[in-house]
């Protein structure tokens, strides 16, 4: 008790702190990448809801399931506008393999590359950034749930790797709906319309 009330205390001057602290140790020319890169992210997330709409309201039921699986859609289609990245990647390939009419060739290897995609969304969302090294490479601190340490650094060049790498891929699941022949949805695109507004 003594101790503690002879130990000095201090509280942090909030008024000297750098300008954008603290983001103020990276360049403005990073933080467009990495903020391009997230949203490059949370666009896939976008087209995974859509595309499970898509193959979900496009797989055929024989008369005797529709009434169950109809009932089952409303409470999917809400996880496809609430999940994040990782669910939306589960979702998404549940949906594919229950419709008949899905023709993707090599739907594990994309469901694999999505995954792959998903662990460097987390570390791009939740790593705390460090000073960058003199090349400009500054490793994350991240660690996800199951103890895995980030450990590669991540430069300028990484994130529009990434961002370029993530557009490619939400173009994919994009194409898995479209040579189907139906148009995605909420584009202008070729195909059927899933769904019309009525006039």
């Amino acid at each position: 008790m003594a101790d503690a009330e002879q130990r000095k205390r201090f509280v942090v001057n909030v008024e000297g702190l750098p300008a954008l602290f603290p983001t103020h140790r990276h360049s403005a020319r990073f933080w467009e990448s990495l903020g391009r890169t997230i949203a490059t992210f949370g666009f896939l997330e976008e087209v995974l809801g859509k595309a499970i709409f898509a193959f979900t309201a496009t797989t055929q039921y024989p008369e005797s399931e529709v009434k169950a699986a109809f009932e089952k859609w409303l409470p999917t289609l809400e996880k496809a506008l609430t999940d994040q990245l990782a669910n939306l990647i589960d979702t998404y390939g549940k949906a594919v393999r229950t419709n008949s009419e899905a023709n993707v060739q090599d739907l594990d290897g994309l469901l694999d590359e999505l995954r792959k995609a998903s662990i460097i969304r987390n570390v791009l969302c939740h790593g705390s950034w460090p000073t960058p090294d003199a090349s400009g490479k500054s490793l994350p601190l991240f660690v996800n749930r199951r103890k895995m340490v980030w450990d590669t650094p991540i430069d300028i060049p990484y994130l529009e790797q990434t961002q370029k790498a993530v557009a490619k891929l939400a173009c994919e699941v994009m194409t898995t709906v479209t040579q189907m022949g139906w148009q995605f949805p909420g584009s202008r695109g070729p195909g059927k319309a899933i769904f019309e507004k009525a006039p």
